[in-house]
């Protein structure tokens, strides 16, 4: 039987960023087709105080590293943040999508129990258990900056609905 962390977890993570990838690769497109400069789409926000695109492209491909690493018990990947264009947001998730395909349903076994730290040793340090770590916190922080990088391509006139947001499933 598998995890019921890992299903909840891993195959949820893959789907939402092969979706992802799937709509940059839309909008890639676009840009192309209509001599957009691609930095207009991947620099842009819903408002001025969120993040562009491409951040928010970066820190879903985090949590679900992090998410993950951590329910599995191994270490975080280090990332750096660098991409600039379409090609490197694809890259990215090509990456993330291989580091989660490296998981075994085995290495979640009793992590809805396991101790999870973040930010440890600093004043924001916040212990949680995995269940309430990957359901509370991990899970709903994913699907707000996926959600946010579908929102602000959509804004900017790439045709792409529920189902392309959505994936295979």
């Amino acid at each position: 039987m598998t995890s019921p962390m890992y299903a909840h977890s891993v195959p949820v993570f893959k789907q939402m960023l092969m979706a992802l990838q799937a709509i940059l690769a839309q909008a890639s497109a676009h840009a192309a087709a209509h001599s957009i400069e691609p930095d207009a789409l991947l620099q842009a926000r819903l408002y001025p105080d969120m993040f562009a695109l491409v951040k928010q492209v970066q820190i879903a491909a985090d949590f679900a590293r992090g998410v993950s690493a951590r329910l599995a018990g191994v270490e975080v990947p280090a990332h750096k943040g660098q991409e600039k264009s379409f090609a490197d947001l694809d890259t990215l998730l090509v990456q993330t999508v291989g580091f989660l395909d490296g998981l075994s349903a085995s290495q979640f076994e009793g992590s809805e129990s396991r101790q999870i730290v973040l930010r440890p040793g600093t004043p924001k340090e916040k212990r949680l258990v995995g269940q309430s770590y990957l359901a509370n916190y991990g899970l709903p922080q994913f699907f707000f900056h996926v959600t946010t990088a579908y929102a602000i391509l959509r804004h900017n006139g790439i045709a792409i609905g529920k189902r392309d947001y959505m994936g295979a499933y």
